[in-house]
């Protein structure tokens, strides 16, 4: 299938306006110096680093490096479209205008080179990637139990208590059951007749006990047949 070619006034102008660039740039070089085939290689190289830069800008966006290229190589075609406008003696050329023209050819190929080989746009590598697919696990859960319900507590029947058992007499036996020896209830008389021809008064328990050195339950038996 053919596509007519139907002319557009936007591309005419485009051509024009290249085609007089192009020869003011191929004066240019012709004056500094550069004759032959080198006048003609000028404007191509100017005219290609615009390009360049400004496809690099449309592709990757706004960057430091495609506009600092597309700048230069502006001010190369539009110093160039000055320059032959009678600003400049172009039968005698300045000393500055020979060293730009002679110099251009490195510097246009170091902008060319950092243009091609320059790091592709963070944004389309990360548009490329094909998002990550979460992994979607179908576990089937179990059913939660259900809590027995609690048997209401029931009242149990009240049982009769036994009955009260007797409680044991703990009361201490009598004093006078506790055994005592006759010679130690002798003594205690003589402590006891001592006592009451120093004192005047019978002696108590606490004190026979305490001069005897016996338990109380024997001090208490011992002054019980004292009496």
């Amino acid at each position: 299938m053919t596509r007519s070619i139907r002319p557009d006034a936007v591309l005419v102008q485009a051509v024009i306006a290249g085609a007089l660039s192009f020869a003011h740039l191929h004066d240019l070089a012709a004056a500094a110096g550069q004759t032959g085939w080198k006048a003609w290689a000028y404007p191509i190289s100017v005219d290609l680093l615009l390009v360049a830069a400004w496809r690099r800008l449309r592709a990757d966006g706004p960057s430091r490096l495609a506009w600092c290229w597309f700048l230069i190589a502006l001010i190369a075609s539009l110093g160039a479209n000055v320059a032959t406008a009678g600003f400049l003696d172009l039968a005698h050329p300045p000393a500055w205008l020979r060293f730009g023209v002679a110099g251009w050819p490195a510097l246009a190929f170091l902008g060319g080179t950092l243009l091609a080989h320059a790091p592709d746009h963070p944004a389309d590598t990360m548009d490329t990637a094909p998002p990550p697919v979460p992994a979607v696990l179908d576990v089937e859960r179990e059913p939660t139990p259900t809590p027995a319900p609690t048997p209401e507590p029931t009242a149990m029947p009240a049982t009769e208590e036994p009955p009260a058992l007797p409680v044991a007499d703990s009361a201490p036996a009598p004093v006078s059951a506790m055994p005592v020896p006759a010679a130690l209830v002798e003594h205690a008389r003589k402590i006891a007749a001592d006592h009451t021809a120093r004192t005047g008064a019978p002696i108590d328990t606490a004190t026979l006990r305490a001069r005897l050195g016996v338990p109380a339950p024997m001090a208490d038996a011992i002054a019980a047949q004292l009496a």
